[in-house]
Formats: C-alpha cells, sequence, structure tokens
C-alpha cells in the first residue's frame, strides 16, 4: 500500500512544510476517530478544483469506539463533485461543510445503505487550506449518548474546529504522539480554570492506582496531580504542564510515578475560534507494561550506542588520516589524505546524529550546520577566505538515505571552494533548499570563476564528482548537473524524489 508521503507526490505538489503539516494531521487522527465516533478520510485535490478536478482519498483511519462506516478501503480512491460535494465546499470555502447522506461501501454487501452525518473539515496550514477531513458517522450513532459519548464529541468539535482553523495539530503536538494515551484509556475534561468538567472511568481508575480516595469530578486537575506524585520535580512538572495547556501554550506527553504506579499524561489544548475552552487530557496506566517498555527502551539504547561507537571509530579513524596529512610531504598525498578526512567525518557525524535519535531519522539540516564550518577548514585553498551559508530547509531523511546525501552535500560544497576561486580570493557558497510533496532540489551555488570551457560532469575525471554522481544515481534515485550561475559562478543543481522511487 503506498504511503501517505507517496500519494501525495504522486497526485499533488504540495510545499514540503503543507506535506509535513498533513503528516502531523494523520500522525494524531486516531484520536480524533475515537472522541469522534467517526471514520475519518483526508482528501486533496488531484489538481485545481475550480477547474472541475478530481479529489483524492490518501489516508483513511477507522475508530476503536464505534463500528466502522466504511469497511473497505478508500486510500487511493477517487472522486467526483457530485460524490462528495460537501468536501469540495469545504476546499473552496475553507468552512467546516456539514450534510446527511445515504454511504453504501464499495464492494460490500449491504441489506440497507448507512446513513451517515457526513462533515468536510477544511485542512488549513497557514493561510491556504490544503485538504479536507471528511468526518462519517453512522446516523444509529445519534441516540441518546451517554455522558462519555457527549465529553468525547465535544472535545473532538473542539479539535476539528482547531484544524479548521489552522492551529492543531502543531510540531510539539506531533512530538506527544508517540506511545501517547488514546481517548479509552482514560479522558479528562478540564474548564478554563483547570477543574475537572467530566473524568471517564478508565482515567478515575488511573488515579486510583495513583493513590487518589476520591472523585475526580469538580476538582483542580494540576493541585490533586501535585499531591500525588512521589517526585517533587515531576509533580511541579506535570502541574506547569496543565497550566500551560490551560494558558493556550501546546500541552505534551509526560510519565509520572506514583506510589508503584506508572501513567502517562497528555495535555492537549482546546482553543476553537481562537478562544480557550479548557483543556483535554489523557490518561493511561502502564505500569503493568513497563517491564516491556524497558526492554524496548533497552533494545533502542544499545542501537544508540551502536551508531556512538561507530561515530567513535570514524572519528579516530580521522584524526589518523589527519595526522599522516601533516606528516606528508607530497602534496597530492596531502591532498588526498585531507578529502578522506573530510569524507570521513562527514559519514561520522551521521551516525552522531543516530546516536541521539530514537527512531533512526537525521535532520540534516543539523548535520550539515555542523559540517559548514569543518568543510571550510579542510579547504585545499587555504589562503582564500571563502564563506559556506545554508538556506532553506534540508528536512528529515531515513539512515538510509541521509548517509549518501549528506555525503553529496559535501562533495559539492567542497567541489566549489576547492575550483571555483583563485587563491586568496574571497566569496561565498551557499547551500539553497526546497521541499515538495515529490522532490528534494538543492543548489549549490557559488560566486566564482564560473566553470571551465567544455566542462562536462559526465566525462570529468574528478574524483569527488564521480563520487557524487554515484551517489545521486544508484542510492538516492535523483539527478544532478552543473550549470553556469545566473549572473556568475556554479550552480550545482541537486533534484532527490521524496516520494515513491522509480525502478523500486
Amino acid at each position: 500500500m503506498a504511503t501517505l508521503s507517496e500519494l501525495l507526490a504522486e497526485h499533488t505538489d504540495l510545499p514540503g512544510v503543507a506535506v509535513d503539516h498533513l503528516q502531523r494531521v494523520v500522525g494524531d487522527w486516531q484520536l480524533l476517530a475515537d472522541l469522534s465516533f467517526a471514520d475519518l478520510l483526508l482528501w486533496v485535490g488531484a489538481g485545481p478544483i475550480a477547474d472541475g478536478a478530481d479529489i483524492v482519498c490518501v489516508a483513511q483511519c477507522r475508530p476503536t469506539t464505534a463500528p466502522t462506516v466504511h469497511p473497505e478501503d478508500r486510500v487511493g480512491g477517487t472522486a467526483l463533485q457530485t460524490d462528495h460535494p460537501q468536501v469540495f465546499d469545504a476546499l473552496m470555502t475553507g468552512k467546516i461543510v456539514r450534510a446527511d447522506s445515504d454511504i453504501e461501501a464499495e464492494g460490500v454487501y449491504h441489506p440497507h445503505p448507512v446513513h451517515a452525518i457526513r462533515e468536510a473539515i477544511p485542512v488549513r496550514c497557514g493561510d491556504d487550506v490544503i485538504a479536507v477531513l471528511s468526518r462519517d458517522t453512522d446516523l444509529q450513532r445519534s441516540r441518546v449518548r451517554s455522558t462519555l459519548e457527549i465529553a468525547y464529541v465535544a472535545c473532538a468539535d473542539d479539535l476539528c474546529q482547531m484544524i479548521a482553523d489552522g492551529t492543531f495539530p502543531t510540531t510539539e503536538d506531533r512530538a506527544a504522539t508517540h506511545s501517547s494515551p488514546r481517548a479509552g484509556d482514560g479522558f479528562i475534561r478540564l474548564d478554563t480554570e483547570g477543574i475537572v468538567v467530566y473524568a471517564s472511568p478508565n482515567a478515575l481508575s488511573a488515579y486510583h492506582r495513583m493513590g487518589l480516595q476520591s472523585d475526580l469530578a469538580g476538582q483542580d486537575l494540576a493541585v490533586t496531580t501535585r499531591s500525588l506524585i512521589t517526585d517533587p520535580f515531576d509533580a511541579q512538572e506535570v502541574v506547569g504542564d496543565i497550566q500551560a495547556a490551560l494558558a493556550g501554550r501546546t500541552g505534551r506527553r509526560m510519565e509520572v510515578e506514583a506510589r508503584g504506579a506508572t501513567v502517562l499524561l497528555r495535555t492537549l489544548v482546546l482553543r476553537p475560534h481562537g478562544e480557550l475552552a479548557g483543556a483535554a487530557v489523557l490518561v493511561r496506566d502502564v505500569t503493568e507494561v513497563k517491564r516491556r517498555d524497558r526492554a524496548l527502551l533497552s533494545k533502542d539504547a544499545t542501537i544508540r550506542e551502536i551508531h556512538h561507537r561507530v561515530k567513535n571509530n570514524l572519528q579516530t579513524v580521522a584524526a589518523l588520516l589527519r595526522l599522516q596529512a601533516r606528516r606528508t610531504e607530497n602534496e597530492e598525498a596531502q591532498v588526498a589524505l585531507t578529502e578522506s578526512v573530510r569524507r570521513v567525518t562527514s559519514i561520522a557525524s551521521v551516525h552522531e546524529m543516530l546516536s541521539m535519535s530514537v527512531d533512526e531519522e537525521v535532520d540534516l539540516d543539523e548535520v550539515v550546520d555542523r559540517l559548514l564550518p569543518i568543510m571550510a577548514d579542510v579547504a585545499t585553498v587555504h589562503t582564500a577566505r571563502i564563506k559556506v551559508r545554508r538556506a532553506g530547509s534540508l528536512g528529515v531523511f531515513s539512515a538510509e538515505r541521509a548517509t549518501p546525501l549528506v555525503m553529496v552535500l559535501t562533495e559539492l560544497v567542497q567541489n566549489a571552494i576547492e575550483h571555483a576561486f583563485d587563491s586568496g580570493e574571497n566569496g561565498t557558497v551557499t547551500i539553497r533548499s526546497e521541499r515538495s510533496a515529490r522532490w528534494l532540489d538543492v543548489i549549490i551555488s557559488d560566486d566564482g570563476r564560473g566553470l571551465p570551457p567544455g566542462f562536462s560532469l559526465e566525462s570529468s575525471d574528478r574524483l569527488g564528482l564521480q563520487i557524487v554522481r554515484t551517489l545521486v544515481t544508484a542510492e538516492l534515485g535523483g539527478s544532478i548537473g552543473l550549470h553556469p550561475g545566473a549572473d556568475i559562478g556554479t550552480d550545482a543543481v541537486l533534484r532527490v524524489p521524496l516520494g515513491r522511487r522509480s525502478g523500486r
């Protein structure tokens, strides 16, 4: 099955910031589906909606708290305006659109179509509506509801409005979803003063496990929680987190211990239409599964330790090469050793980032920023004063692709430093990057003397450029070209696919 990023790359030209926002929405929407007792479908336009383009379903989520309205898989399917007029209306108007409709599952026998409430919620990123979230609820759910269901749906409505406002989820919200409690684990709704309006039975059980002897309803949650937590520092941190959520600042996930019980807490700011409406707190008692969590954490720690040791070993190799280069009088050998130092150092930097990561992903912006001064320092044009700077975001890559990409960037920057400027000449090398749903585009430009007459990247015998061509085509599935700059200098143009790669 195609991933969300692959479907967005295939059907849209959304910029990288919009793709990242949709990833955050999908990363947090199981909570929304459970609170809504509804199926969620994420729709994007396959072209300009005003020109009559179809819409494409790029993700789907079913609730764990209610029967599904869509037993069939809708991901990858397209729809016309006549099929989902409310989705088109939401895309065009940027407002939540609600309608009752009959939904018949494709390829699934139903004696009668499901009569459902269908809401189309625009997904706003900045000033633009980039997608629509459809929320389909079986009308049989409209019977008299329990207090739990009423509290769930009220919170879901607030979160949906925040999605339409463009205020949920944030980057911090996405970071809190790893091992986050679900709605069914325990749910608490707070008013604007931090008083518990509703606490689900599972949330109450978790607090009883922590030592609470009374009901939660009507209590100040921050004060009550602080009195139960064993560690005073953790207690103060939880209080600060709850108060921050009530003040409109982004909540987060925390793990606390009280009287032998281990509980996960996650706070969510509720701010529909930009007005504070209290907060929601998700609670999960993880006491019994803590041992397995510790085993997984131990495994992750082992993997990070391996990356750390590889980094240390590579740095030792780089130090030995650097020492050998200083002792070598042969200029050609000295240049080769110095280039080897740079290449080994770039790989070591990736492993250093992986040693601090829990998901085998690398923030390339941070890696490149660490390497820029190193690249300038080891330039063979010692008398030149070259500035190297970065503009735009490279983003996050998997460990598998981060290493070759970092090596390509360092080789191209080093090539510009060494060959674009005369000895003693001042200059600037700039790394400009831009991400879309399909591509990462990077241009390494310099303001030097430009390409020599008759230069051809394909026929160049420079080792660095041969390494670049091999890594770009074989490891990254991308393209590379060297062209004269718009005014002066040279542009190295790199394009790397982010979605589905051809030939794989």
